[in-house]
């Protein structure tokens, strides 16, 4: 049997070469949601989904954190996918041709400088491979996609220009979300730890709470928050955090947040992805 990995997008996404990169020789499934994806995982069509949690640019990714915590599945593990922005067009059109550039709105904006530089008038489509299956099927020689090098494959187009956008450190990161958690042995280098908690209706709440994490020397990588249920009162927080649960001193962190907290849900341990390991310190 094959193994299947699921992700939001049409193929050709950066989901899609998320996926591609990741797992080499996986089947790739594409879904139009980011829910969709979680269930085809729940369903057993798929071993693994690809969900984008935060980019480097953009920061984070709407409704993750909302979808993680109820999905049912454990994070397994974590993915960065530098963004390689290319300009595609149909074959015969040229640099000199294209008049109007079709993508995500936040592709868009991350393609100023060659927008400007070729004077292009931006078209707003639902996302980067969306734009490329647009002008595969009806685009014209003035209509480029703004997209990635796996869309121009999938959809035949030509690269008319390769890494057109501003910054060169567009970077987005993945969990990778499985049916079964799956920890790394104790004592495995380099190792995360994702989770959720709710702090109790205290004064200095977060500030205890938290407090364990720092009395036992346990960095903490990123710290979210986001409203439930649209009350303005009830808050919720998203953590990542260097370490195994057994590890003694997260281990006695999360005991003093638990104290503290209405409610705390680890979704995963997992190794840093070789991306994290490399970048640590700078």
């Amino acid at each position: 049997m094959s193994q299947t990995i699921a992700f939001q997008g049409v193929p050709g996404a950066y989901s899609d070469l998320a996926c591609r990169q990741a797992y080499p020789g996986w089947a790739t499934l594409p879904c139009p949601s980011f829910e969709a994806a979680m269930e085809a995982v729940r369903e057993g069509h798929a071993q693994l989904a690809m969900l984008p949690c935060e980019n480097s640019l953009a920061g984070r990714v709407p409704d993750i954190h909302r979808l993680l915590p109820e999905s049912g599945l454990s994070v397994v593990g974590e993915h960065f996918e530098r963004v390689e922005h290319c300009l595609l067009a149909r074959p015969g059109a040229t640099l000199a041709t294209i008049r109007r550039a079709h993508s995500h709105p936040m592709a868009l904006g991350q393609v100023l400088k060659v927008m400007k530089e070729l004077n292009l008038t931006a078209v707003i489509q639902a996302d980067t491979a969306g734009a490329a299956e647009l002008i595969a099927r009806e685009g014209t020689e003035e209509d480029a996609a703004v997209a990635s090098e796996l869309a121009a494959e999938v959809y035949g187009l030509d690269i008319l220009r390769r890494n057109v956008e501003d910054a060169s450190h567009n970077t987005t990161r993945f969990y990778v979300m499985a049916r079964e958690r799956k920890m790394p042995a104790l004592g495995t280098p380099h190792t995360l730890t994702t989770f959720v908690f709710r702090v109790r209706n205290m004064p200095a709440a977060l500030y205890k709470a938290l407090g364990g994490f720092a009395t036992n020397g346990v960095n903490m990588t990123k710290l979210e928050s986001y409203m439930l249920d649209g009350a303005f009162t009830a808050t919720q927080f998203l953590c990542d955090v260097d370490g195994h649960p057994d590890d003694p001193a997260l281990f006695r962190a999360f005991e003093e947040l638990r104290f503290f907290s209405r409610e705390v849900k680890v979704l995963g341990c997992y190794t840093a992805h070789p991306f994290r390991v490399a970048h640590e310190g700078r």
